[in-house]
């Protein structure tokens, strides 16, 4: 079940984008103005990805312990969201990728759920990549709202309770901005993923970084526990 560490080129990809706030601090601009360079980051990330055969792309967009920052901080971001959606979805759509949220559906404003749903269902048929954004998500949260549900049946009867029973494991896991830990992210999913900290911060984690993360991964051998 090991991977050829020479050809091996990850096909499902996960990343932390950490490094906004950090970014913009140190630029004198408003954390706002970070999280708006951070999500340009995103979508030219995900071209990248489209281009050197990712099929699924996970980012990390904003955590159940996101709402402990500042009302300001948070009502910025909504407001960064629900505008990108607006804008965006009918960009991505024509290059063929498919969005998903995955996160909590019960403290996001009804009209920003509605653009969710809205965003979801025009991109259904797109399979170029798929997008999987993690949006008031929590990995423990994720599990627990799981174990709610559970009567038993082994591995696979749980992933169908989890937020996307669709989505695959991830291959590689990126942080960025040198910071080494998950911060509660797709703690059932990456069991076995190859983890890749980047020092840049988020929005100076440009093409040639990313290039890096996945031939990181290209050179490890991966045995699932087993032997090569």
């Amino acid at each position: 079940m090991s991977h050829d560490a020479s050809t091996a080129t990850p096909q499902y990809v996960a990343i932390i984008t950490d490094g906004n706030g950090r970014w913009a601090q140190s630029r004198g601009v408003s954390t706002a103005d970070g999280h708006q360079a951070g999500a340009d980051v995103v979508k030219a990330r995900l071209r990248d990805a489209v281009r050197l055969g990712v099929k699924e792309l996970t980012v990390y967009s904003f955590s159940t312990e996101n709402w402990s920052r500042s009302a300001e901080e948070v009502t910025a971001l909504m407001r960064m969201f629900h505008g990108r959606l607006l804008s965006e979805t009918p960009e991505l759509k024509a290059e063929g990728v498919r969005m998903r949220f995955i996160g909590r559906r019960d403290r996001v404003a009804k009209a920003l759920l509605d653009q969710m749903d809205w965003a979801e269902a025009e991109t259904a048929e797109c399979t170029r990549i798929t997008l999987f954004v993690a949006f008031d998500y929590g990995g423990r949260q994720e599990i627990l709202d799981a174990a709610a549900r559970y009567d038993g049946g082994g591995e696979d009867a749980f992933r169908a309770l989890l937020y996307a029973p669709d989505m695959h494991d991830p291959d590689l896991v990126i942080r960025t901005s040198g910071e080494e830990r998950l911060s509660n992210f797709l703690l059932w999913q990456s069991a076995y993923s190859e983890l890749v900290f980047a020092p840049e911060l988020w929005p100076d984690f440009d093409t040639a970084a990313f290039e890096r993360s996945l031939g990181a991964f290209g050179q490890r051998a991966r045995r699932f526990g087993g032997r090569a």
